[in-house]
Order: C-alpha cells, then sequence, then structure tokens
C-alpha cells in the first residue's frame, strides 16, 4: 500500500511503517507551527486526529494511543497517532525511546490502513 491513504484540501494522512499502526496528519500548506494555522484548520486537524484515534480503538482495541507532535526533524506541522500494545517492542516506551522487546505482534496492517482510507472517503 503506498504511504498516502488521503488527500483532502487541507489535510493527508501517511502511514508510518511500523510494527504498529500508526499514521500522520499532516497539513498541506507548509505551516511551522500549529498556531500559524487558522482556527478552521486546526478543528479540522484536531477532528482527523479523533477520527483516526476512534478507528484505530474499535480496529485493534490497544492498551492506549499515542498522540504527538515534534517537528523537530521535518519542520512541517503534523501529528503521529499510533496504537500501542503491552506487545510491542517500545511498550511502556515511547516508540522514539528504548526497544524493551522483540515484539510478537501480528496485526493486519495493510487491511487496517485500506478500512482507514475507505471511511476517509466515505467522510470527504
Amino acid at each position: 500500500m503506498e504511504n498516502t491513504i488521503f488527500i483532502g484540501k487541507n489535510l493527508k494522512i501517511e502511514i508510518e511503517p511500523f510494527e504498529i499502526p500508526w499514521v500522520k496528519v499532516f497539513t498541506i500548506e507548509p505551516y511551522k507551527e500549529f498556531s500559524e494555522c487558522s482556527f478552521e484548520l486546526r478543528v479540522e486537524m484536531l477532528e482527523m486526529i479523533d477520527f483516526c484515534e476512534k478507528e484505530m480503538i474499535k480496529y485493534f482495541k490497544p492498551t492506549k494511543i499515542n498522540i504527538a507532535s515534534f517537528g523537530n526533524y521535518l519542520p512541517k506541522v503534523h501529528f503521529h497517532i499510533q496504537a500501542r500494545f503491552e506487545t510491542d517492542s517500545y511498550f511502556p516506551e515511547p516508540t522514539w525511546g528504548t526497544k524493551m522487546r522483540t515484539s510478537k505482534l501480528e496485526l493486519k496492517l495493510d487491511k487496517f490502513y485500506q478500512h482507514l482510507k475507505d471511511q476517509l472517503e466515505r467522510n470527504k
């Protein structure tokens, strides 16, 4: 599956290839800081984050959802949404942290990403 699964007027969603469900929500315009976005765009972005989180929860029933925004390496407004599991390689550490174990998760990520893409297209 391609990395970009949704492109709207103001936002796009990309897959971060990893052992857990992980998507990133980007603004189309190259804003550096969230506060540079209009109020409407900030609300749209938060609604998209909420949508992705809820789909991950329904589909996988994870231990926890992590949402993060850093942008130090890529200075463009974007948020990471990750479904975390007690048995993933890094839990309870962040995925940028120390690996705790070798994961034995067997998640059907391609099926989930197709499901997410289909839901996004329906709600467009």
